[in-house]
């Protein structure tokens, strides 16, 4: 029925590593444009491309709004949306709080007077579009605009149209763990997305089988350094308090329909913990989560009863 996979590893883009795999006629064709909409996508919205348009909003931040195109409105107003139903514990605006947090580069916590500091500047209801003009801006110089925690999710999206238009039924794109599944495997079996479990390198907390659904993890243990008080420090930072959050979960897994969706859940309700997140997830019909709290104790919603598979060893704790 179907032709030899086209598989392909496309090893770096959007500060990651990028894997598609489909399944058809025109697999290798749609993989093809698939890496050029990544390319693509990439060049529109980076916060590191001092060309892109979401570096232009920033750069013009206080002074005026940028013509934008189609897809950078689309997945700015999906973030004001995540933002308004979580009260802004997901903030698109969280760039000048991440200008702090360099990671890569020290294992140094910013000074709590420069912390305070930028703290006003993240505000999302500073975000202005127009609709008609397809325009955006913010309302106060410093301001700028990170889609970290939302972006990698809307480009797993735009993955799948193109897999769709191509005519593929069955594919899976990976982006750094942002999993995105359309239909299922080639033999009508569901995918199994492997979760990584947050303290044990190499090793799953267990797998969740999925049909044309988007699986997105956030946890403590994939970008962070130890301060000097031996203190983990990650880098979901919670944009109330210009700190990486402390909501007792170590690690939230979110299954949904879109990928954007999953990748918004996921960072809000790390950083809100399981009770709120719980009435949050009530907002999003058939959207399920994979919780893991600091005593390593497993709970899932009761959606993944039949469809999460523990590891060995690992218990888990069904929130009915």
């Amino acid at each position: 029925m179907f032709k030899t996979a086209a598989i392909q590893s496309a090893g770096l883009g959007m500060d990651t590593g990028i894997f598609h795999a489909a399944y058809g006629k025109y697999a290798e064709k749609a993989i093809k444009a698939v890496n050029q909409e990544a390319w693509r996508l990439e060049q529109l919205l980076s916060y590191f491309i001092p060309t892109s348009e979401i570096s232009k909003i920033n750069q013009s931040a206080g002074a005026k709004c940028e013509q934008i195109s189609s897809d950078t409105y689309e997945i700015l107003s999906r973030s004001i949306h995540f933002s308004a139903c979580s009260n802004g514990t997901y903030d698109a605006t969280i760039g000048p709080l991440v200008n702090l947090w360099t990671y890569k580069t020290t294992s140094e916590i910013p000074e709590s007077e420069k912390v305070k500091e930028v703290l006003p500047f993240v505000n999302y209801s500073d975000l202005y579009l127009d609709p008609v003009a397809k325009t955006a801006g913010l309302k106060k110089n410093r301001q700028c605009i990170n889609l970290g925690g939302i972006g990698k999710g809307f480009a797993s999206d735009k993955f799948l149209e193109i897999f769709r238009n191509y005519g593929i039924k069955s594919a899976l794109t990976n982006l750094g763990g942002n999993v995105a599944a359309l239909g299922s495997k080639p033999d009508g079996s569901p995918w199994s997305i492997g979760i990584q479990h947050p303290r044990l390198t190499d090793s799953l907390l267990g797998v969740v089988a999925v049909t044309d659904k988007s699986v997105v993890t956030s946890g403590d243990y994939q970008r962070y350094f130890i301060d000097r008080t031996g203190k983990r420090r990650h880098h979901i930072l919670d944009p109330t308090t210009g700190y990486p959050s402390e909501s007792e979960l170590i690690s939230v897994t979110v299954v949904a329909d879109n990928g954007t969706t999953a990748d918004a859940l996921s960072t809000i309700i790390f950083i809100t913990g399981i009770n709120t997140g719980l009435n949050i997830l009530k907002g999003f019909p058939g959207t399920e989560a994979i919780f893991v709290d600091k005593d390593l104790t497993v709970y899932i919603t009761a959606g993944l009863r039949n469809s999460f598979h523990p590891a060995d060893k690992i218990n888990i704790q069904i929130i009915t």
